[in-house]
């Protein structure tokens, strides 16, 4: 019986199988119908609970494959919307899929893609923001408030990132024009340090401490631009006050070696100064050449020339009064100085008389002197070719008078040339008579003053000229 039931077994369901298994062992045990229908009771609830697990745990997956699919469609979607792509509906595009899973798997490669997309994207909008926000806080920081990459990636659009570009790009040309402007303000300072002999990082520094640093980025604000403009305008005055001084000094130095006949080899020493006398504010560019010890040493020089001077006044006194004579001598004014009294040496060794304030009496003659000769110089010249041909006609007369000229000699043949030129001379007085006549009355008219060579008239003193010239301008002039 034991293998009937055995093979019985083998042909039912598994759970048959053991409730037939457990009835025949209730009927060895003579188990009674209650404690039967109890176990039965029980089994059956447990086997219920068993099927109601599975089924919630069923229902459970695909509730989370359905969300699974719905959020991975959504994400999907915010993707396409963020990039600026067309959806992707994979559903419609292909309708073989059966069940969940499959629609799942479907569209995870689309997903991670899309993804990989975003990423590449976002990699691409987060440069430029960060370039945005470097160049912001470096042209405008009094503006700029700092602010952390935005979370907000729901536009990550081609229009949205050519807008962000276009910015980047407005605010990489203002950079380089600042830059630019700031450079050029760096250029000038250091070239106005360098000639002050100031230095130059210090200055820069205390205009903003980016600027005199050789490396990282600059401050480029409308502030530091402003500041570094006006240190250019405030070092650009002390160089022209300091270079008004340095001309003054070279001036002077220049009166001083002039009235004192200083040594070339001395002057040499200076020429660095001299030679900027008539210069421009742009064209002073040595270093230290409006340094405060360099104009200290040139002051120095010319208080020790203001020294030697006062030392050799009296002979500088003398040197011009000498060399306001030539003027005169060489001017044929002799016989009206008329200032004997202004320039007494006595006067000036007893400390009556300034003798600096004698110097500029002598100059202001000196320069009188030379006004006058400029006007004389015509008549002069003219006065000299007279007198010339007066003395060739003198010579001539005595030739003439010569009985020996004709008498062939030694150097005959010269002084017959000579004689030929002397007729031809000698017939031009007349005309220089007039030329000159017409010249001196001009001149007097002009200069309401009689025009005198050597302190005679020439009209009026007889001593001045002799023989046929006199009667010539007696003649001209009556």
């Amino acid at each position: 019986m034991g293998g009937a039931v055995r093979d019985q077994q083998q042909q039912l369901h598994p759970c048959d199988s053991l409730l037939l298994e457990l009835n025949v062992i209730w009927d060895e045990v003579g188990e009674p119908d209650t404690v039967r229908d109890k176990t039965l009771l029980e089994l059956e609830q447990e086997c219920l609970d068993v099927y109601r697990r599975k089924v919630d745990q069923a229902n459970r997956c695909r509730a989370q494959l359905r969300q699974s699919i719905a959020e991975a469609e959504a994400e999907l979607a915010g993707i396409c919307s963020a990039i600026g792509e067309p959806p992707v509906h994979v559903r419609q595009s292909n309708q073989k899929l059966h069940g969940l899973r499959e629609e799942l798997n479907a569209i995870i490669p689309y997903l991670e893609e899309m993804r990989t997309k975003k990423v590449e994207r976002w990699s691409q909008f987060v440069h430029v923001l960060e370039e945005i926000k470097k160049i912001s806080s470096e042209i405008r920081p009094s503006d700029f408030v700092p602010f952390k990459t935005p979370v907000d990636q729901s536009d990550l659009s081609l229009r949205k990132f050519e807008e962000l570009t276009k910015e980047l790009e407005s605010l990489q040309k203002e950079k380089r024009e600042r830059l630019k402007q700031v450079m050029d303000h760096l250029n000038t300072l250091h070239s106005l340090c360098e000639v002050l002999g100031i230095d130059f990082k210090q200055t820069v520094h205390e205009v903003h401490p980016s600027l005199d640093e050789a490396e990282g980025s600059k401050n480029l604000s409308n502030t530091t631009i402003e500041r570094l403009a006006l240190a250019v305008d405030r070092l650009r005055e002390i160089k022209i006050q300091r270079m008004q001084k340095l001309q003054d000094f070279a001036s002077t130095m220049l009166e001083l070696w002039n009235l004192m006949d200083t040594p070339i080899e001395e002057q040499q020493m200076f020429q660095n100064v001299t030679c900027n006398i008539a210069a421009s504010e742009h064209e002073i560019t040595e270093p230290n050449t409006l340094s405060i010890d360099f104009l200290s040493y040139v002051e120095a020089e010319v208080l020790r020339l203001e020294q030697l001077k006062g030392s050799k006044m009296k002979d500088l006194v003398l040197k011009k009064k000498s060399e306001l004579e030539e003027h005169r001598r060489r001017a044929h004014l002799i016989g009206e100085e008329g200032y004997s009294d202004e320039f007494n040496i006595e006067a000036i060794e007893s400390g009556a008389i300034d003798p600096a304030l004698v110097l500029e009496q002598i100059e202001a003659h000196i320069a009188t002197v030379k006004d006058e000769a400029f006007s004389r110089k015509d008549i002069l010249e003219k006065v000299e070719r007279f007198l010339n041909a007066c003395e060739e006609e003198a010579w001539l007369e005595d030739y003439n008078k010569d009985d020996n000229r004709y008498n062939a000699g030694k150097g005959a043949h010269l002084t017959l040339k000579r004689a030929e030129k002397a007729r031809i001379l000698v017939n031009k007085i007349p005309g220089m008579v007039d030329v000159l006549t017409t010249k001196i009355i001009a001149w007097e008219n002009e200069r309401g003053k009689e025009f005198t060579y050597d302190g005679v008239c020439l009209f009026t003193d007889t001593s001045f000229l002799n023989g046929v010239c006199f009667s010539f301008f007696l003649e001209v002039y009556s």
